[in-house]
């Protein structure tokens, strides 16, 4: 047990290098990890690598190719990810006052299989340490998808996540870096190219 404030807070910097390190490790060479967001655990890989995804799809037993939530570490990185971001988006993400999720039209710059037939991409940039840290060394998106089977209920917690999921993934990150999640998916708003909104989950 540390002795004092200062020694718990090195103790809680070590463990996050450390994690940060192991799944970085995996998301490099191709593989899923379990870690915790902003919102809820999700199921992660490397968006900009097509057989990764596939590996999702096949644990999630999901044969649809609906949008997967891809993480970012800052609003600057958006752009990277689409052509061209309605002047609306920018105002959203601005304003938001909980985890906001954006669908926006003409994506670029991430796995085919990770993009719908609209052509679309739901990003989000997450306020929590352990994925912007992670995101960042990785320089690369990060596919956040809820750490459950397609048609099972979302897990809230990390002890409701399935034994086949936890299983089923390369590295599981040590619940010890969750933060303070809000504990439900984050709201998604559709963007379109001439800046219509449409709310799909509040």
């Amino acid at each position: 047990m540390p002795h004092n404030f200062t020694e718990f807070m090195e103790e809680k910097q070590t463990l996050m290098d450390e994690q940060v390190a192991r799944a970085l490790a995996v998301l490099r060479r191709g593989g899923m990890i379990l870690y915790p967001t902003d919102t809820v655990w999700g199921i992660g890989c490397d968006a900009t690598n097509a057989e990764a995804v596939e590996k999702i799809y096949a644990l999630k037993k999901r044969s649809d190719r609906k949008s997967l939530i891809v993480l970012t570490d800052k609003l600057d990185n958006v752009s990277r990810f689409v052509q061209k971001v309605p002047e609306v988006a920018w105002q959203l993400f601005e304003v938001a006052d909980k985890p906001l999720t954006l669908i926006l039209p003409e994506a670029r710059g991430v796995a085919e299989n990770v993009v719908p037939d609209e052509g679309t991409i739901a990003i989000r940039v997450p306020e929590h340490e352990f994925c912007k840290r992670l995101i960042y060394k990785l320089n690369r998106p990060l596919v956040s998808t809820s750490a459950n089977v397609a048609g099972a209920n979302t897990p809230v917690t990390f002890s409701e996540i399935a034994g086949e999921i936890r299983q089923g993934v390369d590295y599981v990150v040590e619940p010890a870096v969750e933060g303070r999640p809000t504990r439900k998916p984050s709201s998604i708003i559709a963007v379109g190219a001439g800046g219509e909104i449409k709310i799909i989950r509040e």
